[in-house]
């Protein structure tokens, strides 16, 4: 079996690689894709040993395609790997790519490959609304890797079935500021905002899940991608991070996936595809196991601590426009605070600026999805600064 990986040098890419190395031999790397971390994707080449390569910034491709001479991995051109894709088949594919650039490439890995593993929030999030329309779940095996929608897929016995369901929650941790009050946040630093007490993850979805964004994006992904109302869907803190969710069904029963935080667990679960006659259960037991010595926690949502998902839940989020402004309000603000241009606090109130401007635009394809990112981003940057 061979293996594409989108967004090979984040967190999920280099994780899965090491994986595969190390457990399952079977699955070939293909194909990596990179925005433009030349030194780790130089790296990943000389240790995986991919077919193909590819790098979206075009003088950091340029450069990797000198330093790759006599090297028997291909560097595929710039603006040349959707025609690889459409003339090209995978058996597995990892969508990792940060933002709403995970989109520019959504169509044609959907045709290229036979079983999807969706990380990336942002493609669900922008362009959910249109997953019929595109077929995806009838031209490839979509497998949601995000542990909460991965633990729903097990609890709808790996398929996106959701009858007799009265009411779904997903977990949150809190984040590294459980328990304070938003308003004394103004000045936290980057670094504390980014050391999530459970979770290793790159700086966006730390930030996402302090703020609790990152459980906003996933009530959206979770209507998406079992088709159950907003009104139905609600959030449950849960600092321990192993229950990930729990669905009330109409007979009045609970029921819970829970298992370790490590994103190994559904990782694995996917690149099991590869060899299902091959138990790996033993080989992660004591790593992956998990012992029950802590108790379990549940509490409602604080307005005073998490003030954005009050808002979110005031969003009228029958309108697609409404989500991708709300995504790409969170986009700008977090790459503001990133940059120190903005207090932790800001977050919130530019999120809310933002989603009240009005822009509107076409959202009926992937196409006209990207378009509005990029008109909207310039029409933010001209209101606010």
């Amino acid at each position: 079996m061979k293996i594409n990986i989108y967004g090979s040098t984040g967190t999920i890419g280099t994780k899965s690689l090491h994986l595969i190395k190390k457990y399952f031999p079977n699955i070939k790397i293909n194909l990596l894709v990179a925005n433009r971390n030349i030194n780790l994707i130089l790296m990943q080449i000389k240790i995986y040993k991919p077919k193909y390569v590819y790098l979206e910034n075009e003088i950091l491709s340029e450069s990797l395609k000198k330093k790759l001479l006599n090297n028997k991995t291909i560097l595929i051109k710039k603006n040349k790997l959707k025609n690889y894709l459409l003339n090209s088949n995978s058996n597995l594919s990892i969508l990792a790519i940060s933002g709403y650039n995970s989109l520019k490439y959504l169509e044609e890995i959907i045709e290229n490959t036979d079983h999807l593993g969706l990380v990336s929030k942002e493609a669900i999030v922008s362009a959910g609304h249109l997953f019929k329309s595109l077929k995806i779940f009838s031209k490839t095996n979509l497998f949601p890797l995000d542990s909460e929608h991965f633990s729903l897929f097990n609890l709808f016995n790996n398929n996106f079935a959701h009858n007799n369901i009265k009411k779904l929650y997903l977990t949150a941790s809190g984040g590294p500021f459980l328990g304070r009050k938003f308003s004394t946040l103004k000045n936290i630093s980057f670094k504390e905002a980014t050391n999530h007490p459970k979770w290793d993850m790159g700086y966006k979805n730390s930030i996402d899940s302090a703020t609790l964004v990152n459980k906003c994006l996933e009530i959206i992904e979770a209507h998406y991608l079992f088709n159950i109302p907003y009104d139905n869907i609600d959030i449950l803190v849960h600092p321990q991070s192993i229950v990930h969710s729990m669905i009330l069904k109409n007979n009045f029963v609970y029921n819970m996936s829970l298992f370790k935080n490590d994103m190994s667990i559904p990782l694995i679960n996917f690149l099991s595809i590869s060899n299902k006659t091959k138990n790996y259960s033993s080989i992660f037991d004591k790593r992956l196991s998990y012992n029950f010595n802590e108790k379990f926690t549940f509490t409602k949502v604080k307005n005073n601590e998490f003030p954005i998902y009050k808002f979110f839940k005031s969003l009228n989020k029958e309108n697609p426009i409404n989500i991708i402004k709300f995504n790409i309000a969170n986009e700008y603000a977090v790459n503001l605070y990133k940059n120190k241009k903005i207090n932790y606090t800001d977050i919130y109130k530019i999120i809310k600026k933002i989603v009240s401007l009005n822009l509107y635009y076409s959202t009926k394809n992937i196409k006209d999805i990207i378009k509005y990112h990029e008109l909207f981003e310039n029409y933010i940057s001209k209101q606010l600064f």
